[in-house]
């Protein structure tokens, strides 16, 4: 790979966080940060030297109030897109117990969505693919 095509990676961990009744959460994004106004799944940037799985710890209890044990998350898939400025690439985990009400704590809408419904929101092209993959992943999980 040549100098000019280097990238930095970074590495954001998401969370396909489920409730009771199937209903996954997203996050739109509040206004006056990058991709302001799209839907995401909660999660946040890996710091270096930090695990994803305590990074999505460490977030939902910022973004959520929520708390969660590592135990508590099963790898689920992966994304990996190239932004114009670094390459993100993005764990994501399924998790399906917390403890605590989830609540907006960072100034983002909250939504609890059907996973087959995804499609009607907008999202980051990095979480796009996830639109498609994550029904198919969940009806796979219960097989």
């Amino acid at each position: 790979m040549s100098e000019g095509l280097k990238r930095l990676i970074v590495i954001v961990a998401a969370c396909a966080l489920l409730d009771s009744e199937g209903a996954v959460l997203i996050a739109k994004r509040p206004a006056g940060r990058p991709l302001a106004g799209l839907w995401e799944f909660p999660g946040g940037k890996v710091e270096a030297g930090e695990r994803p799985e305590d990074a999505l710890i460490r977030e939902l209890r910022e973004e959520l109030g929520i708390e969660i044990a590592a135990s508590d998350l099963t790898p689920l898939t992966f994304a990996s897109h190239a932004y114009p400025d670094f390459h993100l690439l993005m764990p994501v985990y399924l998790c399906r117990r917390w403890r605590g009400s989830v609540a907006a704590h960072e100034g983002q809408e909250l939504s609890w969505a059907r996973p087959d419904a995804l499609h009607h929101y907008a999202m980051p092209p990095a979480d796009e693919p996830l639109k498609t993959a994550l029904p198919e992943l969940l009806r796979m999980g219960r097989r």
